[in-house]
């Protein structure tokens, strides 16, 4: 590894963590697939599947713990459905 790339590569989960308009934390899989030492997408692809599997057979909703990037804007849609009908129910009482 040369030492522009080493210069590159963030210190620490905390300078690539971002957090969405509700204020929930989430790291990019880009952003980690360098920190965690994987050179090629496909190969940090198949740790991520296999991190899906494990989360799964463990009796957790990999849903709640991975998401796809298409799968942002439906949580995002959603959650937006949910702050409007609160709104809703709070303008009836």
């Amino acid at each position: 590894m040369s030492e522009n790339s080493l210069a590159r590569r963030p210190k620490s989960f905390e300078e690539i963590r971002q957090i969405n308009q509700f204020g929930a934390e989430y790291w990019s899989a880009r952003d980690l697939q360098p920190m965690l030492g994987y050179t090629q997408w496909r190969r940090f692809e198949d740790a991520i599947k296999r991190a899906i599997t494990s989360c799964q057979q463990s009796g957790n909703e990999p849903g709640h713990h991975f998401a796809g990037a298409g799968k942002m804007i439906i949580g995002v849609e959603v959650a937006e459905h949910f702050a409007r009908a609160q709104t809703d129910n709070d303008n009836l009482m």
